[in-house]
């Protein structure tokens, strides 16, 4: 064997282990990694969405069978913000369009019969009136 099919048969070897890295990550991203079963296990506990309220502070909506769970995680201890009935993305979406009577473009503004606005004043996490 000369020089040329040396480099050859590395080429074809680092690319073969290249593919089998690739499938298993590809595998794993999309939950086919790990133990195979026969049936697929009804996950009964799912981390719905998380926040970043800054460096040290996050918000976990957590859902676990029926309800979902609000955690305030932080370095000065875990708090359950709220806890409620788990809705499906749609009703949750179709209540809050239903209560919500607010213009487009000013969060907790309401039309007044003569035109004004009226400016519902809130305070974010710090304190700080929101504007």
């Amino acid at each position: 064997m000369d020089l040329d099919q040396y480099i050859r048969f590395v080429v074809a070897l680092l690319f073969v282990i290249a593919l089998i890295v690739t499938v298993a990550w590809l595998m794993r991203r999309i939950g086919l990694g790990g133990v195979a079963t026969g049936a697929v296990r009804h996950r009964r506990l799912s981390v719905v969405e998380v926040m970043a309220l800054d460096a040290k502070r996050r918000l976990v909506l957590v859902r676990k069978d029926d309800r979902e769970h609000l955690i305030l995680l932080s370095n000065a201890g875990d708090q359950v913000v709220e806890s409620t009935p788990a809705q499906d993305f749609h009703a949750a979406l179709h209540a809050h369009h239903a209560a919500d009577h607010h213009p487009i473009g000013e969060p907790g503004a309401t039309v007044q019969p003569d035109g004004d606005h009226k400016v519902d004043h809130t305070v974010d996490h710090k304190g700080t009136p929101a504007s």
